[in-house]
C-alpha cells in the first residue's frame, strides 16, 4: 500500500504561478516553456494597462516595508503623500507596509487617489490598507516598468536592495535619455548621504560617471522642498493637468 508521503511532491497551482518568474530565469529552456514564458509576461503587463486607468499625473515613492508606524521615515512618508495629494498628484507605491504605507495613507488623508502595485513574494506582502487601487504582478522587471512607465516624478526614501534596485533603474533611465529628466528626490538625509558619498567616491572617483549625473537626484528632508522640486521639475504639459491650487 503506497503512502502519501513517499509521493513527489507536486505543486500546487499558487505555487506554481508564485514560481513563474524564478523558473523564467534559471536558465536555458526549451523554446515551448520560454514562449510560455513571454504570454505569461504578456499578459502580466495588459492587465497592468487595464488596471490603471487615470488621468492626473502621478508620483512614484520607493521605500522600505520594514519601517514601523513610529519610525521617523514613516511620519517623512506620510507627510509626503499627504503635500503630493493635496498638490494633485497622484501616489503609487509598491502597495506593501512600511514605506509604501506611510506614503499612500498620506495620500488619502491629503484627499488624494492611491495605487499599489505589489508583489508576489515567498513571505507574503500584503496590501496596504489605504489603496484605491491594487494591482498585483509575478515578475518584478514586469512590475518595475509599470513603476516607471505612469510617474512623472520619483521619490526614493530609505530601503533595501530593492529600493536600491529602483532608485538606480529610475536614474539610470533618465541618464541614458529613455525617460525624460523626471525629479527624482531623495528623502532621509542620514541614509542617502552615505550612498551620495559612495557614489562620489567610487563611482565619480572611477569616472564610471560623469559629475553631472550626480545633479540628477535632488537630496532633501523637507516635505514643502521635495513637492516644490517636483512641481518645479515637470514636464509644462504634465504639469498643466494639475488643478490651479498647486
Amino acid at each position: 500500500m503506497s503512502n502519501d508521503r513517499d509521493r513527489p511532491h507536486e505543486p500546487s497551482l499558487l505555487e506554481s504561478v508564485r514560481n513563474t518568474e524564478k523558473k523564467f530565469l534559471a536558465g536555458r529552456r526549451d523554446r515551448g516553456a520560454d514562449l510560455e514564458s513571454a504570454v505569461r509576461v504578456f499578459l502580466e503587463f495588459l492587465r497592468g494597462y487595464e488596471s490603471l486607468d487615470f488621468e492626473a499625473p502621478c508620483v512614484t515613492v520607493f521605500g522600505s516595508a520594514r519601517f514601523p508606524e513610529s519610525h521617523r521615515y514613516y511620519q517623512l512618508a506620510r507627510n509626503l503623500g499627504r503635500r503630493l495629494a493635496q498638490a494633485g498628484f497622484v501616489v503609487m507605491t509598491g502597495g506593501g507596509p512600511g514605506i509604501m504605507e506611510a506614503a499612500n495613507r498620506g495620500a488619502k488623508e491629503g484627499g488624494g487617489y492611491t495605487i499599489g502595485c505589489n508583489i508576489v513574494l515567498p513571505r507574503e506582502q500584503t496590501p496596504n490598507p489605504y489603496l484605491d487601487r491594487f494591482v498585483e504582478f509575478d515578475h518584478f522587471f514586469v512590475r518595475k516598468v509599470i513603476l516607471v512607465k505612469y510617474s512623472c516624478a520619483f521619490v526614493v526614501m530609505p530601503g533595501g536592495f530593492g529600493t536600491l534596485d529602483e532608485a538606480f533603474e529610475a536614474l539610470t533611465l533618465i541618464q541614458c535619455n529613455k525617460i525624460e529628466r523626471f525629479p527624482v528626490v531623495a528623502m532621509g538625509l542620514p541614509f542617502w548621504s552615505e550612498v551620495r558619498d559612495f557614489v562620489q567616491k567610487s563611482l565619480l572617483g572611477e569616472r564610471t560617471i560623469a559629475p553631472e549625473d550626480l545633479e540628477l537626484l535632488h537630496p532633501t528632508d523637507s516635505v514643502d522642498e521635495a513637492v516644490a522640486c517636483i512641481l518645479e521639475g515637470i514636464p509644462d504639459d504634465i504639469a498643466r493637468l494639475l488643478p490651479s491650487k498647486a
